[in-house]
């Protein structure tokens, strides 16, 4: 099950771990653009269904689970990482929508997804896998807004959290420490701005930004066997931002 699929880190997690072999669920808001790259995996010869929805709410993410059991048998992986954030505000600049939209999406909506995945691995032999995407800004402040801050904070936390719960469960949870990623919900930034893409990029070791691919290559590694001993991890996929 891969959320926030119909555009960037979901999408290329959703064409890898098909190409890998993987029956993927795929979920997200936009329709049309989900389907469109579920037809297109079919078309590969691929494994893949569709099940829009929004990750804020209980029962389009319980649609997801159940599709993927209905569907393929269980649920042996997850991939939670639908997100959202913004930049530029300062903390007191901004209101109660904005600061409810980022914590929903973000915390509440990795919350949602574990509720649901956890129960079907449990009750499957060999347990299970979940990858949330958190970001560098899970552990530090690093110039997007506040609630982006803490909001991937909070994702690491229910991550170490999970990992401990459901450890002797066979279960492991790992997260993304994910870095400025090329993608359609960064470009409006970037379109015409290139001091934004130096700023996102100056602490950073790898001096450019990510490619989706790329953090989906580390989705995959921590879902598959693999990474049999990696659990709880906060995994750095950030060009050595972390690093220095």
């Amino acid at each position: 099950m891969i959320t926030g699929a119909s555009s960037g880190i979901g999408a290329a997690a959703a064409r890898l771990f098909a190409e890998e072999g993987a029956a993927v669920v795929l979920m997200a808001r936009r329709k049309d653009r989900l389907e469109e790259l579920a037809e297109a995996i079919r078309g590969g010869r691929g494994r893949a269904v569709a099940v829009p929805g929004d990750v804020r709410s209980p029962a389009d993410v319980e649609a997801a689970v159940t599709r993927a059991v209905e569907e393929f048998g269980g649920l042996d992986a997850a991939f939670n990482n639908a997100g959202s954030g913004t930049f530029g505000a300062a903390l007191h600049e901004l209101d109660e929508d904005a600061y409810d939209m980022v914590m929903d999406v973000n915390v509440r909506g990795v919350w949602n997804c574990m509720r649901r995945q956890i129960p079907v691995m449990l009750g499957q032999s060999g347990g299970g896998t979940i990858v949330n995407t958190s970001s560098v800004a899970g552990h530090s402040a690093t110039g997007a807004t506040a609630p982006y801050i803490a909001a991937k904070h909070a994702v690491l936390g229910l991550t170490r959290a999970a990992a401990a719960e459901y450890g002797a469960a066979g279960i492991r949870v790992n997260a993304l420490m994910v870095g400025a990623t090329r993608t359609a919900q960064l470009e409006p930034y970037l379109a015409g701005a290139p001091e934004v893409e130096r700023e996102l990029t100056r602490r950073a070791v790898q001096k450019r930004l990510a490619d989706p691919d790329e953090v989906a290559q580390a989705a995959l590694w921590l879902c598959s066997d693999r990474a049999s001993f990696v659990t709880g991890g906060a995994i750095a996929v950030d060009g050595g931002w972390s690093a220095v």
